[in-house]
């Protein structure tokens, strides 16, 4: 009997049947599908050359789409973590391109012709935007968080309170991050009540700061109260506030007017003209730019925390800065609008409904719905956004979304129909999602 791997073909030679990517990869595809068909030859199965060959370009296929590449997003979750979060303007990306593309003067004063500091541009603006006095920018919130308590308070007590002790996403847990900045965290009150004698009742010569820490993934009803920032700061320690999601001010001045999903979303510029020394928050969810950590508050503080041997560690590249300068310069125009964050967010439901008409033209059992979008990222829990899709009943909803996602589109399921959710999705993009449905039964 012939044995069964005199058939298989060498790699070379499978390696000059494929292409798309760098030769290193294409390699490995080869291997990798040459190592397979002996395996199947052992096993006694027939193999041959085209069949090797095509199991070689579904590997390159595969690898292809496993890479980092747009996709539209029609879940109606705006600042999907899954899908990079919030989307950036042209305008911002032609900033980080003009910064990116040659030198600048990321950390030099051209004035003065010295070294000058990287927390000079977009810390500094957004600072201003609301209301602070100095600001800097590190690489996410949790980062920010971790820098300031171990700028401030490492070796000494940091009090707050048993209901602020959250997890947000990815693990991360307020009494963790506290242990690694190196302070010692100070318990007060219960999960559901902290009034502000808790708070006075555990301050002491090692108090180093007062925190408080916006529970921006969850939400606490019933009986409930809490301290608010302006009576922690009358209590002498700084107080430093993890505000979390970063919506700037929550009168929303830069909006023509303030959403009502926004209803207890606290505002930076609230917390700073309470009295906070510190407030920490995302530079994307809420305020619409690239992920980032800012922090905010007294100059004397963000000079300390700005010195600290972590602060190189955890430090923004050019590109966010840039893409920070851009959005701080937008909110600080007083329109933002622009923000492609605040952009979906405040599209109005008839602008909405237009669109999922167009797009459900022509494609048969395709229906609008009314459906409700969220902010996302943690931000805002339990609250949605009233929005409009374009629905779709198929015989099998997993298959159809898997198809869709072979286009490069995310969208969502609901009962026996897929939806695409178009308060995500760009209406440039509105033709290739209409195109994508019909394909899909």
């Amino acid at each position: 009997m012939t044995d069964p791997r005199r058939a298989l073909p060498g790699v070379d030679r499978v390696l000059r049947a494929i292409e798309g990517l760098p030769h290193e990869l294409l390699a490995a595809c080869a291997r990798q599908a040459v190592d397979a068909a002996r395996e199947r030859a052992e096993q006694g199965d027939a193999v041959d050359e085209d069949a090797v060959i095509t199991d070689a370009r579904d590997r390159v296929d595969a690898l292809q789409r496993s890479l980092l590449r747009p996709v539209i997003n029609a879940t109606g979750v705006i600042v999907h973590t899954n899908l990079g979060r919030a989307p950036l303007s042209r305008p911002a990306i032609e900033s980080v391109a003009h910064i990116a593309t040659g030198y600048s003067n990321l950390e030099y004063r051209l004035d003065r012709g010295e070294r000058g500091s990287r927390h000079e541009h977009a810390g500094a603006l957004l600072a201003q935007a609301c209301g602070a006095e100095s600001g800097l920018v590190v690489n996410n919130n949790a980062a920010a968080v971790l820098l300031s308590l171990g700028a401030i308070a490492r070796g000494r007590e940091v009090v707050v309170s048993r209901g602020e002790l959250v997890e947000i996403g990815g693990g991360f847990r307020v009494p963790e991050i506290m242990s690694e900045s190196g302070c010692r965290l100070i318990e007060v009150g219960t999960t559901n009540r902290t009034r502000v004698a808790d708070y006075r009742a555990e301050l002491r010569d090692q108090t180093a700061l007062i925190l408080k820490v916006h529970a921006s993934n969850y939400r606490m009803v019933g009986f409930t109260e809490a301290t608010g920032v302006h009576e922690l700061a009358a209590l002498g320690p700084p107080v430093m506030v993890d505000a979390g999601s970063g919506l700037l001010d929550d009168t929303t001045p830069w909006l023509p007017q303030r959403p009502a999903w926004l209803r207890d979303e606290p505002g930076v510029r609230q917390a700073i003209d309470d009295g906070a020394a510190l407030v920490t928050f995302s530079g994307d969810k809420l305020l619409g730019g690239p992920q980032a950590g800012v922090i905010v508050g007294r100059a004397d503080l963000i000079d300390t925390i700005s010195r600290h041997p972590l602060a190189r560690a955890m430090r923004a590249d050019k590109m966010t800065l840039g893409a920070l300068q851009h959005v701080a310069l937008t909110y600080l125009s007083g329109d933002a609008t622009p923000i492609p964050l605040w952009r979906m967010a405040t599209s109005p439901l008839d602008a909405l409904r237009a669109r999922a008409e167009a797009v459900a033209a022509g494609i048969s059992g395709a229906k609008v719905v009314d459906t409700e979008a969220v902010a996302g990222g943690g931000s805002l829990p339990g609250l949605t956004i009233p929005s409009i899709g374009v629905a779709l009943e198929v015989s099998h909803v997993d298959d159809a979304l898997a198809a869709l996602r072979d286009q490069g589109i995310v969208a969502r399921a609901e009962r026996d129909a897929v939806v695409a959710d178009l308060r995500t999705v760009d209406p440039d993009d509105d033709a290739r999602v209409a195109e994508a449905l019909r394909t899909v039964r």
